[in-house]
């Protein structure tokens, strides 16, 4: 899985040209499922999310978390994180997972960071026409790839 984390003051998402799913200040998070993934990542990937120490403390050191802080995030799926684009400029996703493990693994994150202690866990849908409006807390996007906490396993 692939999350691209951003520190926001504030975000929202519209579905379908729903309602605005606003958040203040927090985190809005991009997440990509690949088609050899696991469920049994989600749990630690949805608690390195709420945990990375990304906003600054009283010394202005990016010392705290949003769950320290209590601040809110929006999550969003992305199977486009994915996108190879080796062979050409159109990309294929061909790493992407399919929809049954996509929105299970979607669905389940959203449970995990809903127990991460946050004042509040927004979402778009999967698969839906979503309008991201963010206003950013600075330079400050994580990548999280969980394929890396695997190099040099055996």
């Amino acid at each position: 899985m692939r999350a691209v984390i951003q520190a926001v003051s504030s975000a929202s998402v519209r579905v379908n040209g729903g309602e605005p799913r606003p958040i203040g200040p927090g985190l809005v998070i991009l997440l990509g499922v690949k088609d050899t993934d696991t469920l049994d990542i989600v749990p630690k990937l949805a608690e390195k999310c709420a945990g990375l120490r990304i906003f600054k403390d009283e010394n202005d050191k990016l010392n705290l978390s949003a769950k320290d802080l209590g601040y809110s995030a929006l999550v969003v799926s992305q199977f486009t994180l994915y996108g190879d684009t080796k062979k050409g400029f159109r990309p294929s996703f061909i790493k992407a997972a399919r929809p049954p493990l996509a929105v299970d693994a979607y669905e389940l994150f959203l449970a995990e960071m809903n127990k991460q202690g946050l004042k509040d866990v927004q979402h778009g849908e999967f698969g839906a026409d979503m309008q991201v409006s963010l206003v950013n807390e600075g330079p400050c996007t994580i990548v999280i790839d969980t394929d890396e906490w695997h190099k040099g396993e055996k």
